[in-house]
């Protein structure tokens, strides 16, 4: 069995799990989220413990326990605490600002470039030059700043553009005469 699988799912206070023979339904605080369910792994819930088992004992089944038991997990860390992104603006004259469900980015570009949220997530910005980006999804949340980073990559000689904060950009070296 996969040894992330092993690990139970703890449920919290204010969290509604629902098993359907198709699907899986979390409901908390901060939303409710739906996700695909998979007839080679078997979910239990025992007085609010989640338990993931492969149904048979294939390789593929054995996987997917431990695949099916995070994304439950993230799912139930999501509507309780929820997920965020911060991304950091670098170059001059690099700045962003978020009004309401809308992301403005000047970076360089002859335009600001506009980009609309989708509903349940948020951005803000708390300095011209971060960009938080928070949601209850972690696929979504992760999707979206994906396309914000995108908008601006950094560059490799000098390290201007969009990134994560945690990220690291190995500047190369310029050719030399």
């Amino acid at each position: 069995m996969s040894r992330v699988a092993k690990s139970p799912v703890v449920v919290p206070q204010g969290v509604d799990v629902a098993i359907k023979e198709d699907q899986i339904n979390v409901k908390g605080a901060l939303g409710a989220l739906s996700l695909a369910q998979n007839a080679l792994v078997t979910i239990k819930n025992d007085a609010g413990k989640l338990t993931f088992e492969p149904a048979n004992d294939s390789r593929e089944a054995n996987a997917l326990s431990g695949t099916m038991r995070q994304l439950v997990n993230n799912m139930v860390t999501g509507v309780t605490k929820g997920f965020e992104k911060k991304l950091t603006l670098i170059g001059v004259g690099y700045k962003a600002a978020a009004a309401g469900t809308k992301l403005t980015l000047n970076v360089g570009y002859s335009h600001p470039v506009v980009m609309d949220m989708p509903a349940g997530i948020k951005v803000e910005t708390t300095t011209p030059t971060e960009v938080l980006i928070k949601g209850f999804d972690r696929q979504r949340v992760g999707q979206i700043a994906a396309e914000v980073r995108a908008v601006r990559p950094p560059e490799p000689y000098k390290g201007k553009g969009i990134r994560y904060s945690d990220e690291t950009v190995a500047i190369k070296e310029t050719k030399k005469k």
